[in-house]
């Protein structure tokens, strides 16, 4: 993913050549296809911001956070009211767009904007839309309440943005069909237990293999995710935050794949030390 990295003070030459290094790595660090990279960021994902056009004020949009879950194909699920504005803008047009940012906190990160039309789930297939909606928001009682429904937004098009403000800018747009067509990642599902307890207790080992994997002198390494083709971490550098992307040596076809790669690297890494 794109670096974070703050520029480093005037001066500072080391610092300087360590920001350059990454930005070097940064560029040819291996990853998912972008159209990859961006359903299954999308298909893991469960809040978003909506962009309707607004009855109420005509010729503007209005703004919504709202929760979805993503079936199947990618398209994302909605349980609305029919009593909120947003609601009632969409069943007049069913034109919208969902943005969706991996990390809220870091502009530099992959944004995703899907724009698409929302349909009504027919009747017949509410309960397998339920479940799938559930499966994500295990608390959602209210679906069942009578002022609820499920909408659907199927993709015309998706458009992803990354680096900004930052020489590693990347953008692209792919059309709803090449969205459907894509694969989700089956490794990304394990992000969580594997980055808490690579993080829990073997935060060091991360270090190390970071170090080793990138050349950058990172003085902290905490990992964020994890995909089949490799990992992101943040890391940091005097007193300077960014985002690193580690390859692994071969794809990860398996969860098990994941630990014996990683133990590769860190012996790897540790050979080097010694």
């Amino acid at each position: 993913m794109a670096s974070t990295t703050q520029t480093p003070s005037q001066g500072d030459d080391n610092a300087d050549e360590v920001f350059q290094l990454i930005t070097a790595h940064q560029e040819k660090a291996a990853k998912l296809p972008p159209v990859e990279e961006v359903k299954t960021i999308l298909y893991h994902s469960t809040r978003g911001a909506l962009s309707t056009f607004s009855q109420k004020h005509e010729g503007y949009p209005l703004g919504s956070m709202v929760d979805f879950a993503c079936d199947d194909n990618g398209s994302p699920i909605l349980a609305v009211s029919n009593l909120a504005l947003h609601t009632k803008d969409l069943l007049t047009n069913p034109k919208c767009s969902l943005l969706i940012a991996k990390d809220p906190e870091d502009k530099t990160d992959l944004i995703i904007t899907l724009h698409g039309d929302a349909v009504t789930v027919p009747e017949n297939e509410r309960g397998a839309v339920r479940t799938t909606y559930m499966a994500r928001h295990p608390d959602a009682v209210w679906v069942d309440f009578d002022d609820f429904m499920f909408l659907r937004i199927e993709p015309k098009a998706v458009r992803f943005v990354s680096g900004v403000a930052t020489a590693l800018f990347q953008c692209g747009e792919f059309t709803g069909n090449e969205f459907r067509e894509a694969k989700v990642d089956q490794i990304y599902q394990f992000s969580k237990p594997i980055t808490s307890h690579m993080n829990k207790d073997h935060a060091n080992d991360t270090k190390l293999i970071v170090q080793h994997s990138t050349s950058v002198p990172v003085e902290y390494a905490y990992m964020l995710d994890v995909d089949s083709i490799g990992f992101n971490v943040k890391a940091g550098y005097k007193d300077k935050n960014f985002k690193l992307r580690v390859a692994f040596p071969r794809r990860a076809e398996e969860r098990k794949d994941v630990k014996t790669l990683i133990i590769e690297m860190l012996q790897a890494a540790k050979s080097r030390v010694d």
